[in-house]
C-alpha cells in the first residue's frame, strides 16, 4: 500500500481541526490516559474532520473503540499488539501500524503482517523516556531490507533538515510530533513539512 510521506501524529481531534485541513493526509490520533466517553468523543471527531479532507486516521492503541467508531486503521506497540484481537481486527477490515524498536519486535511485527511497520526512535527524542538509543539513519536501511514492499515509518527527533537522509536509507514515511506541536508556529511548520516532503508523495 502507498502512504502519505509525511505521518503527522496529535494527541487531541483539536489539534487534528487545527492542521489536517492545512493538506496533511495522514494522520494519528495518539491519546493517553482518557476515559472511555472522552476517547469516543475524540475518536468522532477526528474520523468526520478527516473524512471532510480526503486524510487518512490512524487510531494509536484503542482497536476496539477504532471498530466501533467505524475506523479503518490502528497503529499498536508491541504490549498491545500482544493483548490484541487480531482476527477481531482484520475480520472488521481495518489496517494495522506496528511499533518496532529492535529485532525481536520486528520478527513479532512482521508475523502479524502489518500495512506499516514504525523504527523508533531513530534520533533523540524528547516525547516520552525510551529505553532504547536512537537507532540512526543505517538501522533504516537494514530494516527496509527486511520488510521488503511493507511500508516503512521512521519516527523519533525527526525534523525537516533530517528528512531527505531519512528518506535516503529507505524509509517510506517520516512520522513527526513535537517538531511541529512545540513549534512558535505549528501551522507554518506544517507547511514546511508538506512541501519538504512532496518529492516523495
Amino acid at each position: 500500500m502507498k502512504l502519505d510521506p509525511f505521518y503527522l501524529i496529535l494527541d487531541c481531534a483539536a489539534w487534528i481541526e487545527r492542521l489536517v485541513p492545512l493538506g496533511v493526509k495522514l494522520v494519528q490520533l495518539r491519546i493517553k490516559d482518557m476515559d472511555e466517553v472522552g476517547l469516543r468523543r475524540e475518536i468522532r471527531t477526528a474520523k468526520a474532520i478527516c473524512e471532510r479532507h480526503g486524510c487518512q486516521l490512524v487510531v494509536n492503541d484503542y482497536w476496539r473503540l477504532a471498530i466501533d467508531e467505524g475506523c479503518n486503521f490502528v497503529h499498536l506497540g508491541q504490549e498491545d499488539l500482544a493483548e490484541a484481537h487480531m482476527a477481531a481486527i482484520r475480520r472488521a477490515g481495518v489496517k494495522l501500524g506496528l511499533s518496532t524498536h529492535d529485532d525481536p519486535e520486528l520478527d513479532t511485527a512482521l508475523a502479524a503482517e502489518p500495512d506499516y511497520v514504525a523504527l523508533g526512535p531513530v534520533y533523540p527524542t524528547i516525547l516520552k523516556a525510551m529505553k532504547w538509543a536512537p537507532q540512526g539513519l543505517d538501522r533504516i536501511a537494514e530494516w527496509k531490507r527486511r520488510v521488503g514492499a511493507t511500508p516503512l515509518v521512521a519516527i523519533g527527533g525527526l525534523n525537516i533538515e533530517r528528512i531527505p537522509g531519512v528518506f535516503a536509507q529507505g524509509a517510506d514515511v517520516a512520522a513527526v510530533v513535537t517538531d511541529i506541536t512545540l513549534n512558535a508556529d505549528p501551522e507554518a511548520r506544517t507547511r514546511e513539512w508538506l512541501a519538504a516532503t512532496a518529492e516523495w508523495r
